[in-house]
């Protein structure tokens, strides 16, 4: 073989070489797949009242508390009595135990067969857009942990399931009084 052939023969298993090797290294960097059955997937919790173009209020009728409204998922609503007409006094700790039922800009509500007064929509202190019934916010409370919990009934004497009529429920009973809660009564707020 000529020299000429000999060095371009060579080069062309030397550039192969060169080609299988970088290949191999390449494989071992590419990331794979991997493919998640239903029970791998990961869950985020979600968000306690995201903002909706339309909300659903029902209603439960217990017969120690009368009709009052629900919210998502049947949770109970409430009203804080602190509140003054169409203004939230709830923030920081307080909202993140009570969230306030919130819905976008624009949302529609649709109301519960039986309601005697009017929804809309106020801004909360944070600036969301919060429901309110008769010019009173709605809120949920989350030591409510299934719908029918009513744990947030009567709690510092200043919440209420939100009831059909403008004025808040009775003041619980002995037998209607809220058993101990998961969430100390000193970070309840309000």
């Amino acid at each position: 073989m000529r020299p000429t052939n000999r060095l371009l023969s060579f080069a062309g298993v030397a550039t192969a070489a060169l080609l299988f090797a970088a290949a191999c290294t390449s494989a071992a960097t590419t990331p794979s797949a991997t493919v998640l059955s239903a029970t791998d997937v990961p869950t985020m919790a979600p968000a306690a009242t995201p903002a909706t173009a339309a909300v659903t209020v029902g209603v439960t009728n217990d017969p120690k508390l009368g009709a009052y409204f629900t919210g998502q998922n049947g949770m109970t609503l409430y009203i804080f009595t602190a509140d003054k007409p169409d203004v939230s006094s709830c923030s920081g700790s307080c909202a993140t135990n009570w969230p306030a039922l919130i819905g976008a800009v624009g949302t529609s509500i649709t109301p519960p067969t039986g309601a005697m007064g009017d929804f809309s929509l106020i801004t909360g202190p944070d600036g969301t857009m919060q429901v309110a019934y008769n010019h009173q916010p709605l809120y949920y409370f989350a030591g409510d942990s299934v719908a029918g919990d009513t744990k947030g009934q009567g709690l510092n004497g200043k919440w209420f399931v939100a009831p059909l009529t403008a004025a808040p429920a009775a003041t619980p009973t002995a037998a209607a009084t809220p058993k101990a809660v998961a969430t100390p009564a000193a970070t309840i707020g309000y």
